[in-house]
């Protein structure tokens, strides 16, 4: 039987665009190898670093509110590489994304990162919450599960 953080987990991977926030242009980085990752599993990743001009052959934006508005409009799931104490202000510019254009609909806060306040927060204004998970690993738990059974175990 599924649980509900799993289904919550396959809804936020059957969304297609990802902001990455924190995304580093270090290929050793883990942030780097996850949207690397799910560009490659055709998802649209929407970078966001500062410090850089463009990652994986996306443009960057500094933050949420910066992305173009036509971009803005179909973020889903803002995936969180920072620390746990960054979070709260990156939740409360989805929140603003969200009152504006009803998305996105997923904060997806990367494995090791945890802020219990954000995620209430963005809970009470409506945006699902997943935390301490890595996309990457949830995307081949759930592919691989809907493989061939002689293929499961490779």
């Amino acid at each position: 039987m599924e649980t509900s953080i799993d289904e919550k987990i396959k809804s936020a991977l059957e969304c297609k665009t990802i902001v990455i926030v924190g995304i580093s242009r270090e290929p050793n980085k883990d942030s780097h190898k996850v949207a690397k990752y799910l560009k490659a599993n055709g998802y649209r990743i929407v970078p966001i670093n500062p410090f850089a001009d463009e990652v994986l052959g996306e443009k960057c934006y500094k933050n949420l509110l910066e992305i173009p508005e036509e971009v803005q409009k179909t973020i889903e799931v803002v995936d969180i590489f920072r620390p746990s104490q960054e979070v709260l202000p990156i939740v409360e510019q989805a929140i603003r994304l969200k009152q504006k254009h009803g998305k996105p609909l997923f904060i997806w806060m990367q494995l090791g990162v945890v802020n219990v306040q954000a995620a209430e927060l963005a809970e009470k204004t409506g945006l699902k919450v997943i935390m301490d998970r890595c996309m990457m690993i949830e995307h081949r738990r759930f592919n691989r599960e809907h493989l061939p059974d002689e293929r499961r175990l490779t």
